[in-house]
């Protein structure tokens, strides 16, 4: 059956309730909301204050803008008026026609739209001046609360309006995205699949039309018909292309969204059309079966009827589904769930969600162009359990999404080029290290590495362990994200990089003195000079000690061990608790010392006398600790350079901290396990100060 998404008409939904309050006083709307009708004064919202600083952060206004409620504008105002439809988005002077499109593609699905503009508001009985939204972010939803000051010249809306001057639920809507992303410039530019993921909770996928399947109508009818929300645009080559008007009347590089699919009989042809609406509200496709082209001519007044045809300039309009492909390079579809667009009954899918991040100098590794740092990125273990109905694979999706690139645009954060590559698991639950990818190709990875929020990609593998590794294009970038797996059959993932336990090599025992080396028996002497009789030193004299050995080594760079350094081995070593250090300790730690030292050699491949911080983590495992990735960024902030290296005094330092926390840790969980609530990880952060 061919289909046409009517307008909805008004609806009546409950306020979903367990959105999380984001208000920084902590109360929910409508605690807000009765507080302001008790006062008697209209709400007024300091989080997102009326001023330019809600506004620009890197420009100012070309116009007096005054900030005015809506009964200030208008007599009468109203919230909505006569449903909320996809001609209330009338783009004004803000460069977000890609939140538009996606509002306008909202308004055709009732249950989406009251989940995002709950219905609990107006302008009637109980109105104080104060409103509410809920937008999804990042596996949550989160319930956005503002005032109703809005910008205005001349008591005009400045920025998102509609059709109808009384009615105000679209602006409003407009300013709380604005607040949830720090500004109303902080949503210039954007890909109208960012915000039909923020008002769904969906998940995206993208087809570039020149390249789309065979069946790509029924695709688009498919989604239209389970609600899915549905965006196109046309690619642009440069800036200069950016919004400019081709001869058939559509912008390029212009965020349009995709309203209606159906077919007519025109002169005992069938043809395919598609709907598609401009969110300026005006500009139209030219072209054939435009508003005012001579094809409607060929089909009845009744068939004009049933597909709303009208001849108004309102930024909708209809066209052949062959133009459409011709002229449109990539549409856009949310899916509330990800079978959407598959055949056949709907399926339950399941869902895992990983947050994680991407730190320079530590998990920040970039793709696998970069060997050496790539196996640093964040590791998933994917666990497919359960083949699909009758097939002999498994089917997934994986969506990897950065986050907060947005809010972030006023501090000079853009978005990342991101991607993301499966490998099989070699039966190891650890992390997988440089050896391994480079041996080992990916089994599936995403289409591209490129610049959205979102990457996803549907794959079909065989039953097994994988290892799933999320990351930027290129090493040292910094990024917060949110990795979301869905799969047909039950799945279980776990972070490879969770807190696992350190373990401890056992110390070597002192050797008799008969069995010294003669560089031991150099040392011994050197000690017994500075110690004196009781072959005691102090962190001062052992600082001198050290350095005093080590400068004649020829293998290793370094200016000189600190005295914290030596302040730091006294209190590992040190038996007796009086702060001094004695031989026999000293000899223990001496043979930890050259273990610790050899290591730093092995890695400092280059001979400079530091060590990347990315080689950090094979280092310390090599010593014996495995740590947490939380605990390994700490490390680096505290011991690593601004280009993340650790000389040989920093690389000591650190070991020698590690593995005093750790045995005061084993220590007190041996005598009293119930008065130790931390794990070891947590406990060497407390310890160590980081």
């Amino acid at each position: 059956m061919p289909y046409l998404h009517p307008a909805p008409g008004p609806q009546e939904h409950p306020t979903p309730k367990d959105a999380r309050i984001t208000h920084s006083s902590g109360q929910s709307f409508e605690q807000l909301r009765q507080e302001s009708l008790q006062k008697g004064t209209l709400f007024e919202d300091a989080d997102f204050p009326a001023n330019s600083s809600s506004l620009f952060y890197s420009e100012r206004p070309q116009i007096p803008f005054v900030w005015k409620r809506p009964g200030e504008i208008v007599e009468n105002p109203e919230f909505i008026l006569g449903g909320a439809t996809r001609t209330d988005i009338c783009q004004g002077e803000l460069g977000d026609c890609w939140l538009l499109a996606a509002i306008a593609s909202l308004t055709l699905n009732e249950k989406a739209l009251a989940r995002v503009v709950p219905q609990d508001q107006g302008f009637g009985p109980g109105y104080a001046g104060i409103f509410h939204f809920q937008f999804w972010q990042h596996s949550e939803w989160l319930d956005v609360v503002i005032d109703d000051r809005l910008p205005t010249f001349r008591d005009r809306l400045i920025f998102l309006h509609s059709a109808d001057h009384n009615e105000f639920w679209s602006a409003l809507l407009e300013k709380a995205y604005a607040k949830l992303n720090g500004s109303y410039e902080a949503l210039k530019g954007g890909n109208a699949i960012e915000a039909m993921e923020d008002f769904t909770g969906g998940v995206a996928e993208t087809f570039e039309t020149k390249e789309a399947p065979e069946n790509f109508y029924e695709i688009l009818e498919k989604a239209l018909k389970r609600s899915s929300l549905v965006g196109c645009s046309i690619d642009i080559r440069n800036a200069a292309e950016s919004e400019a008007r081709t001869p058939f009347g559509l912008i390029k590089g212009h965020a349009y969204t995709v309203t209606g699919i159906d077919q007519v009989n025109c002169r005992g042809q069938k043809i395919e059309l598609i709907r598609v609406r401009n969110p300026w509200g005006h500009v139209e496709w030219n072209g054939s079966w435009s508003d005012s082209s001579s094809e409607w001519h060929s089909i009845s007044p009744a068939e004009q009827r049933r597909l709303c045809h009208t001849a108004l300039d309102d930024g909708e309009f209809w066209m052949a589904f062959r133009d459409f492909k011709a002229h449109f390079d990539k549409v856009e579809i949310c899916n509330l769930t990800p079978d959407a667009l598959e055949e056949g009954a709907l399926h339950k899918w399941e869902v895992m969600v990983h947050q994680g991040s991407w730190v320079r100098g530590s998990t920040a590794g970039g793709c696998r162009n970069f060997l050496d740092t790539f196996w640093t990125n964040p590791q998933i273990k994917l666990s497919l359990t359960e083949t699909d109905e009758g097939q002999e694979e498994c089917t997934f999706l994986v969506a990897l999404m950065q986050k907060d690139r947005r809010k972030l645009k006023r501090f000079g954060a853009n978005v990342l080029t991101i991607g993301y590559a499966i490998y099989k698991c070699p039966g190891k639950d650890e992390h997988l290290s440089k050896d391994f990818f480079r041996y080992h190709a990916s089994q599936a990875r995403s289409k591209t590495f490129i610049n959205l929020r979102e990457v996803s990609d549907r794959f079909k593998l065989p039953p097994g362990e994988y290892i799933l590794i999320p990351s930027t294009f290129e090493p040292h970038q910094e990024a917060d994200f949110c990795l979301r797996i869905f799969s047909e059959k039950k799945a279980i993932t776990q972070d490879v990089d969770g807190n696992v336990d350190i373990e401890l090599p056992e110390p070597p025992k002192p050797m008799l003195p008969g069995q010294e080396t003669e560089e031991e028996q150099q040392f011994r002497a050197l000690f017994e000079q500075v110690a004196g009789e009781d072959m005691e030193v102090t962190a001062e004299k052992l600082e001198y000690v050290l350095n005093a050995v080590l400068q004649k080594r020829k293998d290793i760079k370094f200016k000189k061990l600190s005295l914290i350094s030596c302040k730091n081995i006294i209190s590992l070593m040190d038996t007796s608790g009086n702060g001094m250090l004695e031989f026999s300790a000293f000899k223990v730690f001496w043979d930890k010392l050259k273990k610790w030292t050899n290591l730093f050699l092995q890695f400092d491949a280059d001979k400079s006398g530091t060590m990347s911080s990315y080689e950090l983590r094979t280092a310390l495992r090599a010593a014996g600790f495995q740590l947490s990735s939380h605990l390994l960024q700490l490390i680096v902030l505290r011991y690593a350079d601004e280009e993340l290296q650790l000389g040989f005094d920093d690389f000591l330092n650190c070991m020698v901290r590690l593995e005093n926390a750790s045995r005061v840790f084993q220590a007190l969980s041996t005598k009293n396990k119930e008065f130790i609530h931390l794990n070891i990880n947590e406990f060497i952060i407390l310890t160590m100060n980081i």
